[in-house]
């Protein structure tokens, strides 16, 4: 179990995948933590060096118990695509080894906002998560809400409405509401800073510790901006004028309602539009910074450069994160 006031034992579900990668990377850098990647009896995936690794059976539960035992923190990141009972599998597993936080498969916008909650069926699960640790009464969440990623959201021309390989955009409205997003590098820094908290205070800081975190939804992020800050770094980044790219508008309620048609016809482009244009309501959702305030500050978070990050977006963009090449 965590040594005197410190985290110092992590387990990690899907540290191959893309967030996870980038929050084991993050965890060996700063040299504090034991990281122990629990991964399926078929799993592939290659670790980093000075990862542990644990193979389990999800349909043999006494597995996933015995690879959480000694372990002071849970982190799932786990794809959509994931069987939608493995959270609660693992969340009974680390109750009954004794893991006493878990960092749920949180990483999205606010899903304490119930109104966007409640139009956007996939985040509801997040929600009953969270109700689940609490009702088990084992371990205590901290549930790290990092809006939309930044790099993998501009790289899809449905997502953030800018498509690069046909210099097209599309504004939802007026293209000018704001939402707090974040990149990988920086959910990572987040996680292995959040880990690093001692979990009672200590020292004259009494907010910065777990303790103060416990149940709770708490909020990161790399920038607060809107789709036209988004085109002017696209702008930037590729040298491009506005005259060079179509631009067209469309009201933000109509295309989320345009997206569930879709959904309702199959169509796999509808669950991006009804998803991403529902957090650019002018109802102020997407903005948590402002809205909720972030703990960046307390986990002495970098601010980034958002030139950058488009650019590693315009890379994605070559190659669809949703598996079909633009090329």
């Amino acid at each position: 179990m965590a040594t005197s006031n410190h985290i110092t034992k992590v387990a990690i579900v899907g540290a191959g995948g893309n967030i996870g990668s980038f929050i084991t990377e993050s965890l060996l850098k700063i040299s504090k933590h034991t990281i122990t990647a629990i991964t399926r009896v078929d799993s592939q995936t290659k670790l980093p060096e000075g990862v542990i690794s644990k193979k389990v059976d999800y349909n043999k539960p006494e597995t996933l118990v015995e690879a959480l035992k000694g372990q002071d923190a849970l982190v799932i990141t786990l794809s959509g695509h994931t069987p939608k009972d493995t959270d609660m599998k693992l969340i009974s597993a680390a109750g009954e080894a004794g893991v006493p936080w878990i960092l749920p498969n949180e990483w999205s916008p606010d899903t304490a906002n119930e109104a966007m909650v409640k139009d956007v069926f996939v985040f509801q699960s997040k929600v009953a998560t969270r109700k689940a640790i609490a009702d088990l009464g084992k371990s205590s969440y901290i549930a790290v809400s990092t809006g939309f990623w930044y790099e993998w959201s501009l790289a899809i021309p449905a997502g953030f409405g800018i498509d690069f390989t046909n210099r097209a955009v599309t504004l939802f409205d007026e293209g000018e509401t704001k939402i707090s997003t974040s990149t990988w590098p920086q959910a990572g820094r987040a996680i292995a800073a959040l880990l690093s908290l001692p979990i009672k205070p200590e020292g004259s800081n009494k907010e910065a510790c777990l303790e103060n975190l416990k149940n709770k939804v708490v909020y990161v992020n790399s920038f607060t901006v809107s789709q036209k800050d988004m085109l002017e770094s696209a702008l930037r980044v590729t040298g491009t004028k506005e005259d060079d790219w179509t631009i067209a508008k469309e009201p933000s309620q109509e295309r989320y309602s345009s997206g569930i048609k879709e959904i309702q016809e199959g169509k796999r482009i509808g669950f991006a539009k009804m998803m991403y244009t529902r957090v650019f309501y002018p109802d102020g959702c997407g903005d948590f910074e402002h809205n909720k305030g972030t703990i960046n500050s307390l986990l002495d978070l970098p601010k980034e450069n958002i030139d950058e990050a488009t650019k590693a977006a315009i890379e994605r963009s070559k190659i669809s994160p949703w598996g079909t090449s633009h090329k």
